[in-house]
């Protein structure tokens, strides 16, 4: 079953929101990472001024179920996707297909011919199902613990 979405840009004072939903989406539910390898990918929540800049230079899609944040998206430069995180409790739902499509409508609007992301094995298979495909798996080191994911693109 597909729940009402409602998508909008993000604004500075949801910085922090999109915080939460960033740790909560990855050290909650069911992953394919190991709670080692999740508290090393994000061993706190981000917040501040440091987290408030790096939004603040890109383009943030917010969607939410009523007035309650559930999971966002992010543009940055020439068509990065820099982050795509969705509560553990509203994934499943088609939220991650809506925001891409936003994502899509602007990276289209600015010229682009090309999106790119580096996917945890967590997005690879909802990236795959809206035309992804992967140019190579990595492995990067963080805190310890080696977490894989891959390069991932998509021509527009």
């Amino acid at each position: 079953m597909t729940a009402a979405f409602i998508l909008r840009r993000s604004a500075p004072d949801d910085f922090d929101t999109l915080g939460a939903i960033m740790f909560r989406a990855i050290r909650e539910g069911d992953s394919p990472y190991t709670q080692a390898e999740r508290v090393a990918w994000m061993p706190q929540q981000n917040c501040g001024a440091a987290w408030a800049a790096r939004l603040a230079e890109q383009v943030v899609v917010l969607g939410s179920q009523g007035d309650t944040p559930v999971g966002f998206m992010t543009l940055v430069g020439e068509g990065y996707i820099d982050l795509a995180y969705i509560l553990p409790e509203a994934r499943g739902q088609g939220l991650f297909a809506f925001l891409l499509d936003e994502i899509e409508t602007c990276a289209t609007h600015d010229g682009l011919t090309r999106l790119w992301t580096h996917a945890s094995l967590m997005a690879q298979p909802a990236f795959a199902r809206n035309g992804f495909s992967v140019v190579r798996h990595e492995t990067i080191a963080r805190a310890g613990q080696s977490l894989r994911r891959a390069e991932m693109e998509k021509s527009l």
